[in-house]
């Protein structure tokens, strides 16, 4: 063999050039290259929204490129319609599970490839057999019969890759892989990305915990508006750097806000509140403040929501709205104290599509419109009516169904809904989501609203847009309160607090 041969370098496991991608006026990526080294575990950063899942859908065969090439293990990617050519070179463990829960393990790691006799029958001992000794040959210890709804995170996590590995997939993308693991989860999946990688695998490992590419990485790539900013080894990018190059060089500075509106006390008080991964905290909210509660995937800021609301019932302490503490888990008694709620997924959690626009804006205010528990419809279209005019809701009439209508004006119903029972205290879960720029403006409009009439308001939200309205952004890290910005906050030192870095870094 030729001395230049038997030198020339293994092919990079995975390969973008020059990839750009625009979802109607949306340009979602623009001129992406990217190289992750056979072997290697390559991190890829950015904020919510710089193109990261794009690229992943690009990346796994789901969507094609407007121009650019992707390449596997040095050969040109199969065509979208080539499945099984795809999954053998490619799989992406996301942080939602794609294990099917009413199926064993076994079944879960030879789905649609399982073991088969004469006449096309399943022959069932020898694929639990085969299952036993895949997760033995990768050091993986689970009972295969075992059903998948009863694994934990980290067990699903671990049938997902065996089951890429099975397929011959040498290259593996890991989305957001330690957003629901605890300490010692993430040490043992750590330890095994290590094993794989000495068997030649390959991974690109998505992650906002920053600490954590420094540990389980070799390079990054840092999104931004689509775009590549910053590529290079991470011994030449500290986190700092990495941080500057999420945000960009802009200072942007959070206006100040309003001040708090009213006397007496606040209008909602959490003391010590223990809740899933979340311990002991304790904030205020104040008549006509908007305060903040922003941190990672993971970080316990939307169980903090769920809590106060009574969607989840908290482990310890209390909350108390305008000084009446709120039974634990009982979400009527939350809105007969005051508070209104928006969701963070308004198709799954807000609307029902097929209710009227006068239903889904009335459901909080039923004995308004009626007596005995009978609703006048003239009456609810009324009250409907008058909410669609003061909230500039887009609708043919009340009752067109509210799933006819675009994505702003869904939102706008669900903060009417909230604000129909004149609430003391609005809950809101990345309220202004999904939206266009004119429907965001229009809904911090209605919240300053709000505010003026002396409602309390916490926006739960990893958004910067949207946590410029707020006077104070408490940010949670680990399920910990860790800092607090006043309004006029740099954008560069939240994020930073938000990633887990000093904000001075």
């Amino acid at each position: 063999m030729p001395a230049a041969a038997a030198m020339s370098p293994e092919p990079a496991a995975a390969e973008v050039v020059g990839v750009s991608r625009r979802f109607g006026a949306n340009q979602a990526l623009r001129d992406v290259s990217l190289s992750v080294a056979a072997g290697d575990s390559h991190a890829l950063v950015g904020r919510n929204g710089a193109g990261k899942s794009t690229l992943v859908a690009v990346l796994t065969g789901l969507i094609a490129p407007d121009f650019g090439q992707v390449r596997l293990a040095g050969a040109p990617a199969p065509p979208l319609a080539d499945r099984q050519g795809w999954q053998a070179r490619v799989a992406c463990v996301y942080q939602r599970s794609t294990v099917v829960p009413t199926l064993t393990v076994a079944e879960n790691l030879f789905l649609n490839a399982h073991p088969t006799g004469r006449g096309g029958w399943v022959r069932w001992r020898a694929l639990r057999l085969r299952a036993q000794e895949v997760l033995a040959d990768w050091g993986l210890d689970i009972d295969v019969n075992r059903d998948a709804e009863r694994l934990s995170v980290e067990q699903r996590q671990i049938v997902e890759i065996a089951r890429a590995l099975l397929r011959g997939t040498r290259f593996i993308i890991l989305d957001e892989p330690t957003a629901e693991l605890e300490g010692r989860e993430i040490a043992r999946l750590f330890a095994r990305i290590r094993h794989l990688q000495r068997s030649g695998v390959s991974f690109l490992y998505i992650s906002h915990h920053l600490e954590e590419i420094y540990e389980i990485c070799r390079s990054v790539t840092v999104l931004r508006d689509g775009g590549v900013v910053a590529s290079a080894p991470l011994a030449d990018m500290p986190q700092a750097r990495v941080v500057a190059a999420m945000v960009g060089d802009a200072l942007r500075t959070a206006p100040v806000g309003v001040s708090p509106i009213g006397n007496g006390g606040p209008c909602l008080s959490l003391a010590d509140l223990t809740v899933a991964q979340v311990g002991a905290i304790s904030f205020t909210v104040a008549k006509g403040e908007c305060v903040g509660l922003t941190g990672l995937a993971g970080s316990g800021k939307e169980a903090v929501a769920e809590a106060i609301v009574g969607l989840r019932r908290p482990r310890a302490g209390s909350v108390s709205v305008a000084g009446v503490a709120l039974p634990p888990c009982d979400v009527a008694a939350a809105q007969r104290c005051g508070v209104g709620f928006v969701p963070r997924d308004r198709l799954t959690q807000g609307i029902i599509p097929l209710l009227s626009v006068a239903e889904t804006l009335t459901m909080t205010i039923p004995e308004r419109l009626g007596r005995a528990g009978i609703i006048r419809p003239a009456r609810r279209t009324g009250a409907a009516r008058a909410m669609i005019d003061a909230l500039g809701i887009v609708a043919a009439s009340p009752e067109q169904p509210i799933g006819e209508l675009s994505g702003g004006n869904q939102q706008k119903a669900l903060l009417g809904r909230a604000l129909a029972a004149d609430p003391t205290l609005l809950v809101l879960v990345q309220p202004t989501q999904g939206v266009d720029i004119a429907s965001k403006q229009a809904l911090f409009a209605i919240i300053a609203a709000a505010r003026a009439r002396g409602t309390g308001v916490l926006v739960v939200s990893d958004d910067l847009d949207e946590l410029t309205i707020c006077d104070r952004v408490l940010v949670l890290f680990k399920g910990r309160l860790t800092h607090c910005f006043a309004a006029g906050w740099q954008n560069r030192a939240l994020v930073a607090a938000i990633e887990g870095v000093a904000p001075h870094g």
